[in-house]
């Protein structure tokens, strides 16, 4: 075999151990954020999967799913400003929950009310979520549920705090009954939310916001003209009738 033949052999196997490298790393991310736990008695079986979307986490699946579609640079921002904009984070912390469920039917309703994620010594609610949970659950499903990511006085939930715990009812399930809770906990304190604020995804998200809030501004624009034209007529109405009066 030829030097060259040498050479390129060399090459292709570095280029391999690269991609394989990469995707080791991309999988570590994934499952850091994708916790799964898994519930069993004698006759039944319960997976229960919750992924916390954090920043490395989306860019890492956004590379994963690149790498395993072949995708081009404009399709990856394409599925990243998509799966962005389902998000929904400059609202809220988002959570999918997925459930594998191999026993009887779990019966969740209200869903929003098994939920509680700790943030820090801080107790949220959730805001909205997928009501598909409301319904009977039986094999497999999943959702996104939503926690508001400000306060009332809009001071960010996460500031300053270095873990979440999502922690759910261990009434979703008999194969749970015994357990206080079903928790999952995860160390946010490295994250950067901000650091999505890049790229062309996120200038068509912060687009999207734009226009929204534009057409917004302009429907009060529009309120706010016809209450002063209405304060107008009632000025001229009651500056006419003064007149009137004064005439007399």
């Amino acid at each position: 075999m030829t030097k060259r033949r040498y050479r390129g052999l060399f090459l292709a196997v570095l280029a391999l151990l690269v991609v394989a490298s990469a995707a080791q790393a991309a999988d570590s991310v994934l499952s850091r954020w994708r916790q799964r736990q898994e519930f069993k008695d004698e006759e039944n079986r319960l997976e229960v999967e919750a992924t916390y979307y954090a920043s490395e986490y989306i860019e890492a699946l956004v590379r994963a799913e690149a790498e395993k579609n072949l995708w081009t640079q404009d399709e990856a921002e394409q599925y990243k400003y998509e799966l962005l904009r389902s998000l929904r984070l400059d609202e809220y912390i988002p959570v999918l929950i997925r459930f594998n469920n191999f026993g009887p039917s779990m019966h969740l309703a209200p869903f929003d009310s098994m939920l509680t994620l700790w943030a820090g010594k801080k107790k949220l609610a959730p805001a909205d979520y997928d009501k598909r949970f409301n319904f009977r659950l039986q094999g497999e499903r999943e959702g996104l549920i939503f926690f508001p990511r400000y306060d009332d006085k809009g001071k960010p939930n996460l500031q300053g705090v270095k873990t979440a715990k999502l922690s759910m009812s261990s009434a979703v399930s008999s194969v749970t009954m015994r357990r206080a809770s079903i928790d999952f906990v995860w160390d946010v304190g490295n994250d950067n939310p901000e650091a999505l604020t890049a790229g062309r995804a996120a200038e068509k998200l912060e687009l999207d916001r734009l226009i929204k809030r534009s057409a917004q501004l302009n429907e009060d624009k529009r309120r706010l003209e016809g209450e002063l034209q209405a304060v107008t007529d009632e000025l001229a109405t009651i500056s006419a009738r003064i007149e009137e009066l004064q005439g007399k």
